[in-house]
């Protein structure tokens, strides 16, 4: 009723033990977002998930990370705003959870607030994840945040507006589901663009692409 274009829960968690199989804990992390309250999904509800998916992933991955619903105007009302006390309630619950299945929780621009109770406030993708994740060292220069919240080395976001069938209700990326459907049958799989492909007077722009990666030192190989 919110994810409406989702794969079952069962088959993504399923893919996401294969893929962690592949490349190992320390390459793949866990996104439980955004937490938003109604009258079906309570509390109650997000605690059960969270220990339900985390039990399931438990040696697949070392972070899980969260971020509490942001009330867009073209939401429904049906969604709540997440009062400081439930952030703090729930924080505090997952924290738990995730250290007592080998995972750190990091909240996403979710500032300070569950720091106390052990969550790692500092960033979800820092260089230190990056170099965790492919066994090196990176020399990589300063970069800021997509927004003031983010503490996050790099922040790119990877498609289009009105493109995802997944339709879920929260999500500020979607119009509406007649425009995503008119967009998407404009499709070709055999185009680099998520829609349509080259047209006459596009600009096509070369960034230049270059490792950070210290070819010197390995790290956390044993992990992989």
């Amino acid at each position: 009723d919110i994810e409406p274009g989702v794969p079952d829960k069962n088959r993504v968690l399923d893919d996401f033990r294969r893929l962690s199989d592949r490349v190992g804990p320390n390459a793949v992390v866990w996104r439980y977002d955004p937490i938003f309250l109604s009258d079906r999904y309570t509390e109650e509800f997000h605690l059960k998930a969270f220990e339900r998916m985390a039990a399931r992933l438990e040696g697949c991955t070392r972070t899980a990370v969260i971020s509490f619903i942001d009330l867009y105007p073209k939401l429904s009302t049906s969604f709540r705003e997440v009062m400081p006390e439930q952030r703090l309630r729930i924080g505090k619950t997952f924290v738990e959870i995730a250290n007592a299945r080998g995972m750190t929780l990091k909240p996403c621009a979710e500032g300070e607030e569950l720091a106390p109770f052990g969550a790692d406030c500092g960033g979800c993708m820092r260089i230190s994840d990056y170099e965790k994740a492919i066994g090196k060292r990176l020399r990589a220069p300063k970069t800021k945040g997509a927004r003031p919240a983010c503490a996050c080395h790099i922040s790119c976001d990877i498609g289009a507006y009105n493109t995802c069938r997944h339709l879920c209700k929260y999500c500020y990326a979607n119009a509406d589901p007649e425009r995503v459907l008119a967009r998407s049958r404009r499709h070709d799989p055999l185009s680099p663009f998520i829609v349509g492909n080259y047209e006459p007077g596009d600009v096509i722009r070369d960034v230049s692409q270059e490792s950070w990666a210290d070819p010197q030192t390995e790290l956390f190989s044993e992990e992989r």
